[in-house]
């Protein structure tokens, strides 16, 4: 059995990296081969899972320094037939890619706006005259580098060994405990039926949308689960894209939906909120496993 992994691709990137992981974690603990399918962009890789051109999608979610991937918050909401069912921290260490002899014949510097973001403090420092500039992906402008060799790219080793191409600078993120948390996403379909067979769970994913802002109109379902003792370890809002001060909330609970207390906390959360859907119950698997 083959199954197809989706993710940002062109090979090289960090969320390729977190899929080759996965799927090598895959075969070992399962015995199934998995087949990567790069995609230009997080959305597109959602997507593909969403019309059965792949059975599941590595993405990410959150990193340590610069806080949550929107887009894979905002396409997950759209696509209500996903659910997490895995997720798994990466280590991120960022590298200068470049054909440049030094640093001060580089004059622009391309990748995702997520490792520019978490290089901006090296870069101010040692590439003040360079112009940024963002991409889809941190690979995308790999190609151009041995066309162009006052450019460079911010990247991974793996992207340049794949490539054949030089490290100028190696470890420039700003902070040296850089993680990703990456989700596995599949379609709800290859979940049903099938929870009473998964194991006990120690995350669960929720988000929801509140009928009208209010005053206590995110507070009341926030007590709910401190009234019941249960430990929320991120929230997160991102606007509805209806109105102006409108938002939708996502909650990371440390507690499987299908224990009891939980089961009571979404039946009161269901009263207090617009809509309401579980992403996903799941369990993180550490780096020390990869």
């Amino acid at each position: 059995m083959t199954i197809l992994i989706a993710h940002l691709g062109p090979p090289g990137t960090y969320s390729e990296q977190a899929a080759v992981f996965y799927a090598n974690w895959l075969g070992t603990s399962t015995g199934v081969e998995a087949m990567l399918c790069p995609y230009p962009s997080i959305s597109q890789s959602l997507h593909a899972v969403a019309k059965g051109q792949a059975e599941l999608a590595v993405v990410p979610v959150e990193n340590s320094i610069e806080g949550s991937v929107t887009m894979t918050l905002d396409t997950v909401w759209q696509l209500d037939d996903l659910r997490i069912q895995l997720a798994l921290v990466l280590p991120i260490v960022h590298n200068l890619i470049s054909c440049a002899t030094s640093l001060d014949n580089i004059q622009t510097v391309y990748s995702h706006p997520q490792a520019l973001a978490q290089c901006q403090g090296w870069l101010e420092q040692f590439l003040p005259q360079a112009q940024i500039i963002a991409n889809n992906s941190t690979t995308e402008a790999l190609e151009r580098l041995e066309q162009e060799p006052t450019t460079a790219t911010i990247a991974s080793s793996r992207a340049a060994q794949l490539h054949n191409l030089p490290i100028l600078a190696t470890a420039i993120n700003d902070y040296p405990e850089n993680f990703t948390r990456f989700w596995i996403v599949n379609h709800s379909e290859a979940n049903a039926g099938s929870e009473k067979l998964k194991p006990s769970a120690s995350h669960t994913s929720l988000a929801f949308s509140v009928p009208a802002n209010i005053p206590g109109a995110l507070v009341k379902p926030l007590q709910i689960f401190a009234q019941l003792g249960i430990n929320l370890s991120r929230i997160e809002s991102r606007p509805t894209k209806r109105s102006l001060g409108e938002y939708l909330f996502f909650i990371d609970i440390e507690a499987d939906a299908n224990e009891t207390q939980m089961k009571s906390a979404l039946t009161e959360l269901s009263i207090y909120t617009e809509i309401l859907r579980i992403l996903g119950t799941y369990n993180v698997l550490p780096v020390s496993a990869l």
